[in-house]
């Protein structure tokens, strides 16, 4: 009977594994304007939830690849639109959407420094999935009860899916280095650094650009020790204008 399992359980993951790879593929295409749909809308994030992801260039256009199962959904300073299935959307090629923004957009641009830490929750809640994905391994695929071990059949079907986890650990990446990048520039903002240098227009974006912190250190640091590298590195940005630390 056990042997009987073992050879369903591997058609069941041959046949998994054939309709995955021959699942149909589409490229998702379109122009993403602002509400009144004049206006494109440049570094708009677009996501499948296959875990493909790519941005908006310029003039507003992106391009996605997709499987017919997956949806995809757009994310514009931390505010995501609604899931859109790929499967109901009537034209792959031109599937253009407007996006509510507020006129004012530094306005904006603010809010979000002030609420950093409910906005990084926040992103911490809609990207759950990912933030929290693991590779397989023999520990999550195996578990000891009271009939002795165990596989896990539906770990067991994702160690099979190598496209879709290579992607999932991609995606991983890039929001786990978007959340350090915007930690450090929570840290090290203007304000901060012009209240402790009084350093303005040009040479304020040169100061920031040269002693940018890394993300280890912005992290470990208290306030007074951070503090004090800012002035530290404006007293050597004063005298040679290069950074030699």
């Amino acid at each position: 009977m056990r042997r009987i399992a073992y050879i369903r359980t591997a058609i069941v993951l041959f046949l998994l594994w054939i309709s995955g790879d021959s699942l149909a593929q589409y490229k998702v295409k379109g122009i993403v304007f602002d509400s009144s749909r004049v206006y494109r809308i440049e570094a708009v994030t677009v996501m499948s939830t296959g875990g493909r992801t790519t941005t908006t260039d310029s003039l507003g256009r992106y391009q996605i690849e997709v499987a017919e199962q997956d949806s995809i959904w757009f994310s514009f300073l931390g505010k995501p639109t609604p899931k859109y299935p790929v499967l109901k959307i009537a034209d792959v090629s031109r599937f253009d959407i407007s996006l509510q923004l507020k006129t004012n957009v530094m306005e904006e641009v603010k809010i979000r420094n002030r609420s950093y830490k409910m906005d990084s929750i926040q992103n911490r809640k809609d990207y759950a999935k990912v933030f929290n994905y693991q590779k397989v391994s023999v520990g999550s695929m195996t578990s000891i009860g009271s009939m002795g071990a165990a596989i896990d059949l539906q770990e067991l079907i994702r160690l099979f899916q190598f496209r879709k986890n290579k992607a999932t650990l991609k995606f991983q990446e890039r929001l786990l280095e978007q959340e350090r990048t915007r930690f450090v520039d929570h840290r090290f903002n203007k304000n901060l650094v012009k209240r402790l240098t009084s350093l303005d227009g040009e040479e304020l974006d040169r100061f920031m650009t040269l002693y940018r912190p890394t993300y280890e250190f912005t992290l470990a640091a208290g306030e007074y020790d951070f503090q004090l590298y800012i002035k530290t590195a404006f007293g050597q940005f004063k005298g040679q204008g290069t950074r030699s630390f």
